[in-house]
């Protein structure tokens, strides 16, 4: 079987919805870890990647891949898994990468006063999800949660911005946790 066809969800029906609900538990408990499971997707994109992108993704929803993931065994397996049509980053709904290759959060849809909601959705394929970096507080957070971030000024000025500005899922293997716009960072103390 060609690897294009295989790596999808080894059980469609249940693995979708358990997915599906990790990706909302990510995002309304911003910082929380969720793990994924049942996905073989072709290098580098990691399994809570697929995920993600199998849950979110279809062929009514424009992708862009950074060049960390913009390869042909990737380009294959998402066109067979999901049709979603490969775009530039301005014309993106969802984009796919390491946070170097995804570029400047501003080249991405912010949404717009009146549609905020047509913003991007990043995701950020990372070594590691651990050890913790900032402290997260704001909607969906109790009191605080600590998580390990990439650019922490990049992403405080993305808060900054609500309702503007990007959404984020962090991936490391099986591991996945999200950021929304409306979540405040900082730094933890170096210790």
């Amino acid at each position: 079987m060609s690897s294009s066809l295989s790596g999808g969800f080894a059980d469609p029906a249940r693995d979708a919805s358990r997915a599906f609900r990790s990706c909302l538990e990510a995002m309304a408990r911003p910082g929380t870890l969720q793990s994924v499971a049942g996905l073989t997707p072709p290098a580098p994109l990691s399994p809570a990647a697929a995920a993600i992108l199998l849950t979110l993704v279809d062929s009514a929803t424009p992708l862009f891949l950074g060049s960390s993931h913009d390869t042909a065994e990737v380009r294959e397996w998402l066109a067979f898994h999901t049709g979603a049509p490969l775009v530039q980053r301005a014309d993106a709904q969802f984009a796919v990468g390491t946070w170097s290759a995804l570029g400047a959060l501003s080249d991405y849809g912010q949404g717009t006063p009146d549609h905020p909601d047509r913003s991007a959705t990043l995701i950020v394929e990372r070594t590691a999800l651990a050890p913790p970096n900032a402290r997260l507080t704001g909607p969906g957070i109790k009191e605080s949660h600590e998580t390990r971030l990439p650019d922490l000024d990049a992403l405080r000025l993305n808060a900054a911005q609500f309702p503007l500005g990007v959404d984020f899922y962090f991936t490391a293997g099986q591991e996945l946790t999200a950021l929304p716009r409306t979540t405040r960072v900082e730094a933890l103390p170096c210790m």
